[in-house]
C-alpha cells in the first residue's frame, strides 16, 4: 500500500494506492474520508496522480458529504431503556429486563427486550446485543442471497458462501478464491433493499473482480436504481456506525 498526495484547488488530497490485477485505475472514496486508488503494477505514480486530480471535484463533493454526518454519530451506548437501536432501516426502542432465567435478545411488537441478569452488566449487555445483530445478520444477508443470486445465475457463476464481520470502512467484500462474500454486520441496520444491493454488487464481482465499465454495466442492467440505495447507506446509516 503506497501513500501519496496531490493539490487541487488549494486543497491537500491524500490517497493511497493498492496495486492489484485489475484492467483499469479505479477510485473510492471510503464513508470514514480514505481515498484508496486500485491499480495495475504497471501503471506509472505521474498516471495516478492525473487521475486523481481529474476526479479533484467530485472526491471533495465526497468527503465533505461524509464529513457531514461524522459529527452524528451516536454517543457511547449505555444499554438503558429508551435508547433507540437501527435494525432493518428503522429506530426501535431498547427495553432492558432483569431475569433470572436465559439471557436474551428478542424483537417484540416493535420493541427490542434485552433480557439480562445483571442490568449493570454494561459488557454483557453490549455481548448480547451484538450476538443478536450478528445472529439476525447471517440469517438476512442469506435470505437476501437467495433472493439476489438467481439474477446472476446465468452468467455462470457459482452460489457462494455467506460470512458476516464487523469491518470499519467498508459493506462487503467478495472473497473470490475461497467463494465467499463478506458482510458488515453493521449493514443489518440498513433497510432489506439495500442489503440487496450490496449482495449483489459482491455477486457481480464474480463475474468481473473490478469496478470497470462492463462491472456498473451488469449492475445497471440488474438494479437500475443502485445508485439511490448507495446513498441511503452512504447518508444515513453510515451515522449510525
Amino acid at each position: 500500500m503506497e501513500k501519496h498526495q496531490i493539490e487541487y484547488a488549494n486543497n491537500v488530497i491524500d490517497f493511497i494506492i493498492k496495486r492489484k490485477k485489475v484492467k483499469n485505475v479505479n477510485l473510492n472514496v471510503k464513508p470514514d474520508m480514505t481515498i484508496e486508488v486500485t491499480a495495475n503494477d504497471r501503471v506509472p505514480l505521474d498516471f495516478i496522480s492525473d487521475f486523481v486530480k481529474s476526479k479533484g471535484s467530485w472526491i471533495i463533493k465526497n468527503i465533505g458529504r461524509f464529513n457531514d454526518v461524522q459529527p452524528l454519530k451516536q454517543s457511547e451506548r449505555e444499554y438503558v431503556s429508551g435508547e433507540t437501536f437501527r435494525y432493518l432501516g428503522k429506530q426501535y426502542r431498547l427495553r432492558v429486563q432483569k431475569t433470572t432465567e436465559e439471557e436474551m435478545v428478542k424483537y417484540f411488537r416493535g420493541f427490542i427486550y434485552l433480557h439480562v441478569k445483571d442490568t449493570d452488566n454494561l459488557s454483557r449487555k453490549e455481548k448480547l446485543m451484538n450476538e443478536w445483530y450478528r445472529e439476525k445478520a447471517q440469517m438476512v444477508f442469506n435470505e437476501s442471497l437467495e433472493k439476489m443470486f438467481p439474477l446472476v445465475q446465468k452468467y455462470g457463476i457459482q452460489k457462494p458462501d455467506v460470512d458476516v464481520r464487523l469491518m470499519k470502512a467498508r459493506w462487503g467484500s467478495a472473497i473470490i478464491e475461497k467463494n465467499t462474500i463478506l458482510l458488515n454486520t453493521e449493514l443489518i441496520k440498513a433497510p432489506k433493499y439495500c442489503i440487496d444491493y450490496v449482495v449483489l454488487h459482491e455477486l457481480i464481482h464474480f463475474k468481473h473482480n473490478d469496478h470497470s465499465d462492463n462491472f456498473y454495466q451488469m449492475l445497471y442492467s440488474l438494479i437500475p436504481d443502485w445508485e439511490k440505495r448507495k446513498a441511503i447507506l452512504d447518508e444515513e446509516i453510515v451515522r449510525e456506525l
